[in-house]
């Protein structure tokens, strides 16, 4: 998996789903960092606004502060829930929270404290996006600023919130977006919360099925499924399924859905039986083994971006069993690490070197480039990652993405294949790449559909593209490559 592409993380929280609705008098008290004289504060909100704090002040990983915040507090699993669906609603959610925040507080975004904006959108989403009443949405929110900023800054966060719980979504959506009529790209984009620019790569990806832009949209702001891998020779996806009361996939063999939980909890994860890994993941790995060569396989596997590991694993228990070896490369040391703890025992080296100059001999018979992309097929994974990426990083990763599939093509044999894949459906990343290939080292495309024939959907080929409003998948594109004998 390359740095930016986080495809095979899981979790996510329900978005416009939670518990019942409960008043900040309902739940356990926690004292904020205000005076003494100061309200309790709820110990959920107090979490979820803590993420977003993190998320703000150090550019941290929603995903990944949350579960160790939740686990230091020891919330119930009702307050976890509720923390896990604000803090990654209202980071999904941030842009429309901020154009209504301002319209309702009659100041740019720019223009109030970090500290206060965190609570504003906490506040806002639970007015807009969930069905917490609206006093406990206003009143937990002013008990948390009156903790922490005194009862001035309380005041105006009351008023803000106020003004905002005046209308619901879908008339700030009519007061604020882009005329649909004008600009449907924007309008869609501002009604489910993402910056214009990635919705319309989603519609330039879609082509003639551009209609179906509102349900990818949509599917982003929906709590994804738990995707487990269970791992080749060691546990069947059936047996899987069993000891974890999840259910087997629709198109990976290997695959299970859970529903929710920490899966690091479960006891064939700790034992190295199973890996949590999105499906679509798995189809891409999976594809690589089934790709057909021209002449005999002799066992030769290369991954070429392996971290943090998750597609090198599975590559390496069907390696397993099929006699074959993997070498996997990842060029930072710490994810290096992450790779060979997640390959332990496994018919895999790891080599710490850059993909685009690896030192190893050539004549690999299958090579797999997973390559550092935007990430903006896996945003229901990353809650805060849409408004982190911007348009211009999608040159520097084109770049990197064709020198890496032009050491991958080096590196494989005569006859060999390369499957490159993305986290992205961005065509900059996922045709205009492997056109750039074809063109320039004379590489043949072999069609991809025919290594995931069990998926519906994918596309017209001979490239395969995974949505999530059709298969539940992260948005996995991938295409296979044959360099030529002669």
């Amino acid at each position: 998996m390359g740095t930016w592409c986080p495809s095979d993380r899981n979790g996510g929280s329900p978005v416009n789903k939670r518990p019942a609705s409960r008043s900040a008098k309902g739940n356990r008290p926690e004292r904020g960092n205000g005076p003494s004289s100061a309200p309790p504060v709820d110990k959920a909100r107090l979490a979820a606004r803590d993420v977003l704090k993190a998320v703000r002040e150090r550019d941290a990983y929603a995903n990944l502060v949350l579960p160790g915040l939740l686990r230091d507090r020891k919330l119930d699993t009702r307050d976890a829930a509720l923390a896990t669906e604000l803090a990654y609603g209202a980071s999904r959610a941030r842009g429309l929270l901020d154009a209504v925040i301002e319209s309702g507080s009659g100041r740019a975004i720019s223009e109030i404290d970090g500290g206060l904006l965190d609570i504003l959108r906490l506040g806002a989403y639970q007015l807009l996006r969930t069905r917490v009443a609206p006093h406990a949405a206003v009143a937990t929110s002013v008990d948390l600023t009156r903790a922490e900023f005194g009862s001035g800054k309380a005041g105006f966060v009351n008023a803000v919130l106020r003004r905002v719980s005046e209308k619901t979504a879908g008339q700030w959506v009519d007061e604020l977006a882009p005329d649909a009529a004008k600009d449907p790209v924007g309008h869609l984009a501002f009604e489910h919360a993402h910056p214009k620019w990635i919705a319309q790569a989603f519609a330039d990806a879609l082509g003639a099925d551009a209609a179906e832009l509102a349900d990818v949209l949509e599917a982003d702001d929906t709590r994804p499924a738990v995707h487990l891998v269970a791992r080749p020779g060691e546990i069947s996806a059936e047996e899987l399924a069993l000891v974890t009361g999840g259910e087997e996939g629709r198109y990976s063999p290997y695959a299970v859905y859970l529903d929710g939980g920490d899966p690091g909890k479960l006891d064939a994860v700790r034992d190295g039986l199973a890996g949590v890994q999105d499906e679509g993941s798995q189809l891409v790995a999976r594809a690589l083994t089934l790709a057909p060569l021209d002449g005999p396989d002799s066992g030769r596997w290369l991954d070429l971006c392996a971290g943090p590991g998750g597609k090198a694993a599975l590559l390496g228990a069907i390696a397993e069993i099929d006699g074959a070896h993997v070498d996997a490369v990842e060029p930072t040391p710490h994810r290096a690490e992450l790779v060979r703890k997640t390959t332990k025992s496994l018919p895999v080296t790891v080599h710490v070197v850059d993909g685009r100059d690896t030192g190893l001999d050539g004549g690999y018979d299958r090579v797999l480039v997973d390559a550092p992309c935007t990430g903006l097929g896996a945003l229901r994974r990353r809650p805060e990652a849409r408004w982190r990426r911007e348009a211009k990083d999608v040159a520097a990763l084109v770049s990197l993405q064709r020198e890496l599939l032009a050491s991958a093509l080096k590196l494989v044999r005569p006859g060999g294949v390369v499957v490159y894949s993305t986290c992205s459906p961005h065509l900059s990343e996922t045709v205009a790449v492997i056109a750039d290939a074809i063109r320039r080292y004379g590489a043949l495309e072999l069609d991809t559909r025919t290594l995931v024939p069990e998926v519906p959907g994918v596309g017209d080929g001979p490239s395969v593209q995974l949505w999530p409003h059709r298969h539940g998948t992260d948005a996995m594109f991938m295409a296979a490559l044959q360099r030529p004998v002669s």
